[in-house]
């Protein structure tokens, strides 16, 4: 079966260029969502997958919703373009582990299981600070610096006070998980999620980082949490290497390409421009084991 990539851009494009060279394969489609902020596209080419740049473009801004409806038209157009095993949701700054043979293997291994990641401990206090409260100016939760940034945080701030002095709450119908945003999903799975959509976007406006909850919440408050490949890891469970440090995402860098390359996982992320010699490295390692 084929495999879809659904790959969200906005900058790094010199590290784009190396994820589609490790993903450029006659098995996949590799779908490509450019923040409509970006004026400029990259020129890209592949040899042998089939890569569509969505021409609807979603205004993404961190935090908001509006990441959340990215995902989803991302998730809409390859399945109106065809059936896929599977969909693995990606950034533009991610890398591939493992060659396209073994991504391959694994996914046809484990078939009909959920690829989503799972935190781990009590997370009460995250889905009721997030999703459990209004939000103003979700657009605005990175600021500029400017006055009216500056007048929207403060009236956000207010905002949350009351709402928690007051004991006001939303959301109280449904059992909240969080993890990861970047998974990789079957095609009845995906099919069981845009089902949802307009319902998703319409609990998920005014939240807060939506994007680590809807589709683990979709998943466990359905038939297809009998299907989470591991819901006891977080790294596990998505197959996604990922460096956290103080709640901080941390960049791999050049001296971390021996611990990459004792991963099973299947993917790792995030990558930057910074260390550039890493991905480039990671790419022929590739290309020496499809040899």
């Amino acid at each position: 079966m084929k495999h879809a990539y659904l790959i969200l851009a906005h900058h790094e494009f010199e590290l784009l260029g190396y994820l589609l060279e490790a993903l450029d394969d006659p098995r996949n489609t590799v779908f490509i969502h450019f923040d409509k902020k970006v004026a400029v596209l990259p020129v890209l080419r592949t040899s042998f997958a089939n890569v569509i740049i969505l021409e609807e473009r979603v205004d993404v801004r961190w935090g908001d919703v509006s990441i959340v409806a990215a995902e989803l038209l991302l998730f809409q157009t390859a399945q109106n373009h065809g059936k896929y095993s599977h969909y693995h949701l990606l950034s533009g700054v991610d890398m591939p582990l493992q060659t396209q043979d073994v991504i391959h293997s694994f996914c046809a291994k484990h078939a009909n299981k959920q690829f989503i990641g799972y935190s781990q401990g009590d997370q009460k206090a995250h889905i009721e600070r997030k999703v459990q409260r209004y939000h103003l100016f979700p657009k605005h939760f990175r600021t500029s610096g400017n006055m009216g940034d500056k007048l929207r945080k403060i009236l956000r701030f207010i905002c949350l006070r009351l709402q928690i002095i007051l004991d006001i709450k939303r959301n109280l119908d449904i059992e909240f998980k969080k993890g990861t945003q970047w998974l990789s999903l079957t095609d009845e799975f995906v099919a069981f999620l845009l089902a949802q959509k307009d319902d998703i976007l319409k609990r998920y406006n005014y939240t807060f980082c939506a994007d680590e909850i809807f589709v683990q919440t979709a998943c466990w408050n359905s038939r297809f949490r009998e299907q989470i490949y591991d819901m006891t890891h977080e790294g596990n469970g998505s197959q996604r290497f990922i460096q956290w440090r103080d709640n901080q995402l941390i960049d791999w860098e050049v001296k971390d390409f021996d611990t990459l390359q004792r991963s099973d996982l299947l993917f790792a992320r995030k990558f930057t421009s910074r260390h550039n010699d890493l991905p480039a490295a990671i790419l022929r390692k590739l290309k020496e084991a499809d040899l």
